[in-house]
């Protein structure tokens, strides 16, 4: 999760929302990234989505069995919805989401028995550390705009 935090860092100083997110893979670390849906003008560029993405094109195949998803905010539908279709084990966030968590906030999409695949989830890991970094974000946005 350490690594991820560095990746929300990232985000931030590219003024996007700092989430950032890290694939492991049998131990070793396969992809890093981070929000970029402002600078990317891409509305499909959240930190996991862009991370799991990249972990298929290191490893050469698309399910990221094995796999597990390191990331600063729990996921959203859309990137739980990644997560299933791409058969990761498991998923690791920090903050919960009240507005859009999709793995135990407001969804469980990784243990619905209606989707085709199943995975485990620990939550609240440097939960703190995960949530002041997106506190602080927004209150200097907040700041700025006066």
């Amino acid at each position: 999760m350490g690594l991820a935090l560095e990746e929300a860092r990232a985000a931030a100083a590219e003024d996007e929302v700092p989430i950032g997110a890290v694939v492991v893979c049998d131990g070793a670390v396969v992809a890093r990234a981070h929000n970029r849906r402002e600078t990317d003008h891409d509305p499909s560029a959240h930190a996991e989505f862009r991370a799991m993405v990249e972990a298929s094109q290191v490893l050469g195949r698309w399910r990221l069995t094995g796999c597990t998803v390191y990331v600063t905010l729990e996921p959203c539908l859309m990137c739980a919805g990644l997560m299933v279709n791409a058969r990761v084990d498991r998923c690791v966030y920090g903050a919960s989401d009240p507005k859009g968590g999709a793995l135990g906030t407001l969804y469980d999409v990784n243990c619905d028995e209606r989707l085709n695949h199943e995975f485990a989830v620990r939550s609240g890991v440097l939960a703190d550390e995960c949530a002041d970094e997106l506190r602080s974000f927004f209150r200097a946005r907040r700041k700025a705009k006066g």
